[in-house]
């Protein structure tokens, strides 16, 4: 019979075991490292013309053990292997470079995470990333969820504030999705309001959905943001969208994130 080890050594095990990264970590600093996270752009559409307006950046892993990866997954495995700075200066560099060559009239929109925000060197980062590229921070839109704002509104204020007085935009995204806590409209320099999937999908069957997209869409006006509809995927709903004034759209009607050849043949057309 095996004889358990003292507590001590055991609890010593279990410490070595949490703080050695996760194998899935280790494989995502190598990717990095061998640029081989892939950049994609989801195009975003001008209401009414339907002309394009610029890009969601976005990217993509593919694992060859789990298959591809993206979005919240993928910040999770950065937050968690302590790379999430990594990760996010690697998006917003390859981004910038490839929108410094798009037509002037397109604009870039970049996700902010929570753990962007409360990296203290993040905007200081980002301003020396933007003027690296050429690309001018007039078309860049940072778009930021509600999640990112829970741990500390106020400094999240700050930050964007001073990325605001540079020129940057503001979008709140998800907007919907969560609890919209209105002191957000308030406090943070907001120019434009992106509508969560939710808020749109039943606007053209249910009368209450369409009811609570006009109140936003009053609200709005009212504090003069833009409104952006998200998770378009056809054409009755996008008109509805249109017709009750957002001011831009993006979905699978108008295209999926694609690769950045494709998305540079989109803009040159």
């Amino acid at each position: 019979m095996s004889v358990p080890a003292p507590v001590h050594e055991r609890r010593q095990r279990i410490d070595r075991r949490r703080s050695e990264p996760h194998p899935i970590t280790e494989d995502l600093v190598e990717a990095l490292a061998d640029d081989a996270i892939t950049l994609l752009f989801q195009p975003q559409f001008h209401s009414g013309s339907d002309v394009l307006a610029g890009g969601e950046a976005l990217v993509r892993w593919v694992h060859p053990v789990h298959g591809p990866m993206a979005g919240d997954a993928l910040v999770a495995i950065a937050q968690s292997g302590g790379v999430s700075r990594r990760l996010s200066r690697h998006i917003a560099r390859s981004a910038l470079a490839e929108a410094a060559s798009w037509p002037d009239h397109l604009r870039l929109s970049l996700n902010v995470t929570a753990m962007d925000l409360f990296d203290r060197s993040f905007g200081e980062d980002l301003l020396a990333m933007v003027e690296a590229s050429d690309f001018p921070p007039e078309r860049l839109t940072l778009e930021i969820t509600e999640q990112a704002l829970v741990a500390d509104l106020d400094r999240s204020a700050k930050a964007l504030r001073e990325l605001a007085d540079r020129g940057m935009s503001i979008a709140l995204d998800d907007f919907g999705a969560g609890f919209c806590n209105f002191r957000y409209l308030k406090v943070l320099p907001l120019d434009a309001l992106k509508l969560d999937r939710s808020m749109i999908e039943g606007i053209a069957s249910d009368e209450r959905d369409l009811a609570v997209l006009r109140g936003i869409l009053a609200m709005a006006r009212a504090l003069d943001l833009k409104v952006i509809a998200e998770g378009i995927e056809n054409a009755e709903v996008r008109d509805i969208a249109v017709r009750e004034g957002c001011h831009l759209w993006q979905g699978f009607l108008g295209g999926k994130p694609m690769a950045v050849d494709r998305f540079a043949l989109l803009a040159a057309t």
